[in-house]
Parts: C-alpha cells; sequence; structure tokens
C-alpha cells in the first residue's frame, strides 16, 4: 500500500512516521523548496507527547522541549487568580511539553527522512488535483505540480492525505463550496525573546485584561515565547488573508501592554526584546458535514482549524495521524479505514473546535469560573487523565 501525503507539517510528517510504523509506504509532497524551523512555541499536550513517543521519538521531545509543570491565570498587575497543574503534574502518564514549533517540524523531518529514506519527502511540489479510478479498488491519481519547472505530473497512490493546512488544496477539491475563513475578531501577535525564567520556569502564564491578553511560557534554551490577543473588531467572515508566516511590529502591539506590570515578568522588555515577529488574525471554520470521500481524506488545520486557545492544534493533528494509520492498517485498511478514522476523529475534532469557542468567549473570569472552564474543556476535548492512562495503543502488534 503507498499513500501521497500532501504538506510536511506536523501533521504530514507524523502521518508518514505512523503509516511507516504500520507497514505503510508514504510520500509527502511539501510545496516549499526548503524546509526550515519557522515559526514560534507551541504547546504538546500529553495525549500528543503519548503518540510521538510511541513513535520512538520521547527522548528527543525531552531534549528540546520544556515540561510545562502549571497554567498560571493572572491579572495585569500580576495578582494570581488561578492555577491548575499540567502534564504529569496532573496525573498524567506523559508530559506536556513546551517547544519551538519549527524545531519540532525539523526533528520530525529528520525521523521520516531516516526512517522512509532520503527521498520520501518531495519538496518544491505542490498537490493540484486528484481523480479516483473507475472503482473504489483503483485508488487514486495525484496530480503533483513541480514549481521549480512549472511541468506537471502523475503520481498513482492507494490514498491521499491532505495535510496542507489551512489553505488547504486538497480540502477545496473536495469542498469546493466552503466558506470562508470566520475570524473571532482578534488579532494575535507571536514572537520569542531571550529572558529570565519566571515563576518556577516551567510555568504558562495567561494573563487577561480586558480586550488584551498575554499568553507566555518558556521553550528552552532560555527562550520565552509570548502571544498577544487583541480584539481589534467585532467577529465575522475574514477578508483578507490568514497567512502564519507574516512578519509583524512591536510599535503595533507593544501600546496595548506598555504599562503593565507583572513584577515577575516584564511584558515591555519581553516583547521589545523580540526577534522576528509574526502577526495573524485568530481564525476557525465550523466543522465539515464529512472529511473526504473514496480514496481522500484531510488532517489537521486542512480538516479542523481552531482557535489556538486551547493549545490543542498541532496535538490534535498527531492524534489524527495516528489514528488514521491505524485505521488504514487494518485488514480491510484501504477500502474501509477512511471511513473508519474520520468516524473516530471528524465529531471529536469537532468538540474541540466547539470548546475552543467556549473557552475563548468565557475566559477571563473568577478562579472559581477558570476552574469549571479548565475542567469543561478536559471533558469535551477527550483529555481527561484517566481516559488517555488507559486507552489502548494506537500501535498495532
Amino acid at each position: 500500500m503507498s499513500v501521497v501525503i500532501a504538506g510536511a507539517g506536523i501533521g504530514g510528517l507524523t502521518a508518514a512516521l505512523s503509516l511507516h510504523a504500520a507497514g505503510i509506504g508514504a510520500t509527502v509532497v511539501e510545496s516549499a523548496r526548503e524546509i526550515r524551523p519557522f515559526g514560534v512555541g507551541i504547546n504538546l499536550l500529553p495525549h500528543a507527547v503519548r503518540e510521538l513517543t510511541e513513535l520512538g521519538l520521547g527522548d528527543s521531545l525531552a531534549d528540546l522541549g520544556v515540561a510545562t509543570a502549571e497554567n498560571v491565570y493572572a491579572d495585569r498587575h500580576g495578582r494570581r487568580i488561578f492555577s491548575e497543574p499540567r502534564g504529569m503534574a496532573q496525573g498524567y502518564r506523559w508530559p506536556q511539553y513546551s517547544i519551538h514549533r519549527g524545531e519540532l517540524q525539523m526533528l520530525l523531518l529528520a525521523a521520516v527522512r531516516e526512517r522512509l529514506g532520503p527521498g520520501a519527502v518531495r519538496t518544491g511540489a505542490r498537490v493540484t488535483a486528484f481523480a479516483h479510478g473507475p472503482g473504489d479498488a483503483d485508488g487514486v491519481r495525484v496530480r503533483v505540480l513541480d514549481r521549480a519547472t512549472g511541468t506537471a505530473g502523475e503520481q498513482d497512490a492507494e490514498a491521499l492525505i491532505g495535510a496542507d493546512g489551512l489553505h488547504s488544496t486538497v480540502r477545496a477539491e473536495l469542498h469546493p463550496d466552503d466558506g470562508p475563513l470566520l475570524w473571532s475578531g482578534i488579532r494575535m501577535w507571536r514572537g520569542t525573546a531571550r529572558a529570565a525564567p519566571f515563576l518556577t520556569g516551567r510555568s504558562a502564564a495567561i494573563v487577561s485584561d480586558g480586550d488584551a491578553e498575554l499568553i507566555a511560557y518558556p521553550i528552552g534554551r532560555d527562550r520565552i515565547n509570548w502571544v498577544c490577543l487583541v480584539r481589534v473588531a467585532e467577529p465575522g467572515p475574514l477578508t483578507g488573508d490568514a497567512g502564519w508566516n507574516r512578519a509583524g511590529r512591536v510599535a503595533d502591539v507593544l501600546p496595548y501592554y506598555q504599562d503593565w506590570a507583572l513584577g515577575w515578568l516584564d511584558v515591555p522588555a519581553l516583547l521589545a526584546g523580540s526577534g522576528e515577529i509574526l502577526e495573524y488574525p485568530m481564525v476557525d471554520r465550523d466543522p465539515l458535514p464529512s472529511w473526504g470521500r473514496g480514496r481522500v481524506t484531510l488532517l489537521g488545520d486542512a480538516a479542523h482549524p481552531m482557535y489556538p486557545v486551547g493549545a490543542n492544534g498541532a496535538s490534535q493533528a498527531i492524534v489524527d495521524a495516528r489514528v488514521l494509520a491505524h485505521e488504514l492498517s487494518a485488514p480491510d485498511g484501504p477500502r474501509s479505514g477512511r471511513a473508519r478514522y474520520e468516524a473516530a476523529r471528524r465529531e471529536a475534532t469537532a468538540a474541540v473546535v466547539r470548546a475552543n469557542r467556549a473557552m475563548h468567549r468565557d475566559g477571563g473570569r473568577g478562579p472559581r469560573e477558570l476552574a469549571r472552564i479548565t475542567d469543561t474543556y478536559r471533558r469535551a476535548t477527550g483529555s481527561e487523565v484517566e481516559t488517555l492512562n488507559t486507552r489502548p495503543s494506537l500501535t498495532r502488534g
């Protein structure tokens, strides 16, 4: 069995590793001519760390990331409102890691090339279309554009996985009437800076003041990752681009935070001391009634873009990849695996999309309300401690 994966992001690369571990061949087609460690910090929740650990990457994650011990909610004066343990401190068998997104992607890329071969990831090429054979048993023919030469070729596969992100070509082919991205009205700025540790050194801070919010956490090598969220408009359909690598300016975001005084973290200095800053709107989409058809399906942001308020986007893509490989490696995988995968993941991820919206809408309350919100979020997203700790492995055999 051979699978073509559109997109060499975290979800696509994890899918390649998971398929290979299940005895299924995979080729990753990536539009970028060179894969470089772009981005800033992200969080990997215990359910994602479990899957990467079972792929043999646990020690590498521990070397790259910081095992988050607590979330601390505070006001702009640094007064603690509520805190909760995270990862193993919360009772999970696996930690939560705060990690640089680009460094995680490069770790996954190196593992794919080592295990699947140096040609397993084809860069500078983009999936532009696909067509099913006359019968389900005939697989799918994938059209691939070589960006350097402008020539297009075709590749036959038994399945195509659209892991090509927020602006997915595969999703557009499957759902040509899909509506626009939905904007929360929040504009986000993200960056990293060299800074001294704060609180425990393994704390993530969530600080709110009216229409402005700050999230900050360490990601290793004396770096603090920060995210600033500012309401600038009413929610509605997004007009314009939502690219994740648009450069931002500290002069645009600093005025919202210049008089914040937490005491244990110098917010204005953190923002002003950052190198590259990224800016983009906080968007998602309404969940789809179905993801794919025939031998084609979606994964990660291509399937279920969500607000980044629950630290769950990359984690859900990783779980998608593992469930997909688990189902495709069943004896009837090519015929029924896609349907089982979508049955297992479509509603589960739709629940995360809805829970992220609710958390964004309901945040900023007192300690009792924050405790209720975080507890409700764990139940809604399937990340309760006992559920994860006792669930059977997705590795067959």
